[in-house]
């Protein structure tokens, strides 16, 4: 009994193995069943020394007796219940090649690779080709690469088909059946089809961009939605309703037709997608086209279409409107946008990178320009100096020009709120601050290439002459200053915070009809919170409120800062 203890690993119970062999075994003497301590040694050493030197043979190396003992013992180990030996033994041979890996490895290996490297190891052999057909494989590509968190297999497991979901997302007035007829069927589809004929050909595309649309831009957004690539348009909200969340139209979306091809749909006017194209022009620029504008027309004409347009874009009437300039303003660019039928340029464009030393996180925003509505703005910081270039823009300064440029080196201690009620002194403030680097300026233009000094002298007399600007504003830092705007500073959106944690020094941009007469006018720069700035026009009278545009935005960071100042060059000079 205690050989059977040693061979099953459990001992004496009513579960050995060995006790219920075949009663015909089990029929022998006592001597038989009850075996001497001599016997019972002999067959564990036999079993040992068998085992031992099939795990010497499979390493190919004489080891030391220590050792051997030590792999007998852990071979030994393997040695079932039911008496006989394991065919694993505790040291496996190497793979000597990928070949030799189990499938499964296989794929977790070929997952990670990039897409565009699969086919090329189809080639290798016929199992690398078999593996690379695996759904899995392809799965995680889509996923990684583009985004796409949709399963093929799962779409119509949900209470409402996910084609019905993307149709409400897109248009809720759209609920024909004939319209449902015209999107794809996931059925037939797999993985490698949508990456090899949508994802992979379309990915130029994706990211933002700005259309060329005079001097008003735009800012779209191509990313992969679901099973579709969608250009999405990024609207501001209705004036002056500043902090609300953007508004978005789609203008095109691409998807599989069918299992061997991709198609491109115009998404723009009201009766349903229709036919268009995708161009990719050269590295960085592509074009979009209608091939049916007669979709884009609405049964009472111009009229019907001037009136959508403008309840969508303003969210009112034109009765609402009493100011006349702002009506011509709004007519205008009704009649120069709609002229394009959505036949557009888009040149790709970056989101400025974030450095530990700026004074807040950069990129996106929305701020109140009179009667030009709202537009969009990008913040960056480029040493001591923040720019605030337009992606948005009006007839008078167009998208791609710096409209605000502050001097973060010449900070505003403002005074206490009486005196900040008042115009002339907040104005005798910023302008001491603007006759200076109007004399730096002209010193440095005037001595060439003395103006090493004159940089060295003019940043000694700067600290003199604003030592209690300097540490008011190390103090806001801290904590936050009281503000008020002045009297007689005309504000489209009275809801604005009324504290601040920094002021500095600033200029903004300003032009007649047609950018016409450019001149750049001091201002002041505020800083309310990390979301929020505002900016105090001196010459306009006039008070800028800014909030971020918070909405995700992938694939849209600039790969250095040198890209993106030579994008920002290229911006000026589209509109300029």
């Amino acid at each position: 009994m205690a050989v059977c203890a040693r061979l099953c690993g459990v001992g004496q119970s009513r579960r050995c193995r060995r006790r219920q062999r075949p009663n015909h075994q089990d029929q022998g003497s006592d001597s038989d069943s009850d075996m001497d301590e001599e016997e019972e040694e002999r067959i564990v050493g036999k079993l040992k020394a068998e085992a031992g030197k099939d795990c010497k043979e499979s390493l190919g190396a004489v080891r030391p007796r220590l050792e051997l003992d030590a792999s007998a013992k852990l071979c030994s180990a393997n040695v079932n219940r039911l008496g006989y030996e394991e065919t694993n033994c505790a040291v496996r041979q190497k793979p000597q090649s990928l070949l030799d890996l189990p499938p499964e490895l296989l794929v977790e290996i070929f997952s990670s690779l990039p897409g565009t490297s699969l086919p090329n190891l189809a080639l290798v052999c016929k199992k690398f080709r078999q593996i690379l057909n695996t759904e899995t494989i392809w799965r995680r590509r889509c996923t990684k690469e583009f985004g796409m968190k949709e399963d093929l297999r799962k779409m119509e497991l949900v209470g409402v088909s996910s084609r019905e979901l993307y149709v409400k997302r897109v248009s809720p007035r759209v609920k024909s059946g004939r319209f449902m007829k015209l999107l794809p069927d996931y059925e037939h589809m797999d993985y490698r089809d949508v990456y090899a004929r949508l994802l992979h050909p379309f990915r130029n595309i994706l990211g933002l961009w700005q259309p060329d649309i005079g001097p008003y831009g735009g800012l779209l957004n191509v990313v992969v939605d679901g099973l579709f690539i969608i250009g999405w348009m990024y609207l501001p909200p209705h004036d002056p309703r500043v902090e609300d969340p953007m508004r978005r139209r789609p203008l095109f979306r691409i998807h599989m037709w069918e299992s061997n091809r991709a198609s491109v749909e115009c998404m723009y006017g009201h009766k349903g997608p229709h036919k268009g194209d995708v161009q990719i022009v050269k590295k960085d620029e592509f074009s979009t086209k209608c091939n049916q504008t007669d979709h884009h027309r609405m049964p009472g004409g111009r009229q019907e279409e001037f009136r959508t347009w403008l309840e969508e874009e303003w969210g009112r009437t034109l009765e609402d409107i009493f100011h006349e300039h702002m009506q011509e303003l709004i007519l205008m660019k009704f009649i120069y946008t709609s002229q394009y039928d959505n036949c557009l340029t888009y040149r790709r464009i970056y989101l400025p990178p974030h450095l530990p030393s700026d004074l807040l996180r950069p990129g996106l925003f929305k701020g109140t320009y009179g009667s030009h509505g709202l537009e969009i703005i990008m913040l960056s910081f480029h040493g001591s100096s923040a720019k605030a270039t337009k992606l948005t823009g009006d007839p008078n300064v167009p998208a791609g020009q710096l409209t605000l440029v502050v001097h973060l080196n010449r900070p505003v201690r403002l005074p206490d709120l009486e005196r900040q009620c008042s115009v002339e002194d907040l104005s005798r403030l910023v302008l001491g601050h603007h006759e200076e680097v109007q004399r730096e300026a002209q010193g440095e233009e005037a001595q060439g290439q003395g103006a090493e000094g004159n940089e060295g002298t003019a940043a000694a007399e700067a600290p003199a002459v604003d030592a209690s600007s300097t540490s008011g504003a190390a103090r806001a830092t801290s904590e936050a200053q009281p503000f008020v705007l002045p009297s007689g500073v005309i504000a489209r959106n009275k809801e604005y915070p009324r504290s601040c944690t920094k002021c500095f020094y600033g200029t903004g941009l300003i032009a007649g009809h047609g950018f016409t007469s450019p001149e750049r006018t001091p201002g002041l720069f505020i800083l309310f919170d990390e979301n929020r700035f505002g900016f105090i026009w001196l010459e306009l009278k006039s008070f800028s409120l800014y909030s971020r545009l918070t909405d995700p935005l992938a694939q849209a960071l600039a790969p250095s800062m040198e890209s993106f100042e030579a994008m920002l060059q290229n911006m000026q000079s589209w509109t300029s």
